[in-house]
């Protein structure tokens, strides 16, 4: 895609739809999902959406990658205990989403797995179903998790945002 496409697309696409495609349901039932997956496991999900990018930032030429991966810091997911913070990060005007997981995620978990997730969740965003698209990738990855970072401590702490954030 031309950096003129990805500018004409986050210039009228994106945040018209932001609230139609995530009320505040869904964002109450993603809560619910992430808070519950992660009493069984060690690992953290943390999910960021993202209606478009500002015309400087697509000039510069940040991509959705490197956008998820500033949100990546700037959310502190890198910095959990056990090195095991995840984010789904989606950018709705350019209709993508980039999971990006931490190292100690990362040694164990390929990203061929993460991907399937990601593309399990376009499939379904590209077919209205918003909510199952989410739904369904938070669950996907507390499996992974659940395999990989089996147990919680009860007096552990919730170490990232349960609730999605809007950026």
């Amino acid at each position: 895609m031309s950096r003129m496409q990805r500018l004409l697309m986050n210039l009228f696409d994106g945040w018209f739809q932001l609230r139609h495609r995530f009320p505040k349901t869904l964002l109450d039932d993603m809560t619910t999902a992430i808070a519950r997956g992660e009493r069984e496991h060690r690992g953290e999900v943390c999910f960021a959406i993202e209606a478009r990018l500002a015309p400087g930032v697509v000039l510069d030429g940040v991509d959705a990658e490197r956008r998820a991966r500033q949100v990546f810091a700037q959310l502190h997911v890198w910095d959990t205990q056990h090195n095991s913070g995840v984010l789904f990060y989606v950018l709705m005007a350019e209709h993508r989403v980039v999971i990006i997981a931490d190292r100690g995620v990362a040694a164990v978990v390929t990203q061929g797995e993460w991907d399937a997730i990601r593309d399990h969740m376009l499939a379904s965003f590209s077919r209205g179903e918003w909510r199952k698209g989410c739904l369904d990738g938070i669950a996907e990855a507390h499996a992974l998790l659940l395999r990989h970072f089996p147990g919680n401590d009860a007096d552990a702490p919730d170490e990232l945002p349960d609730r999605p954030v809007i950026l």
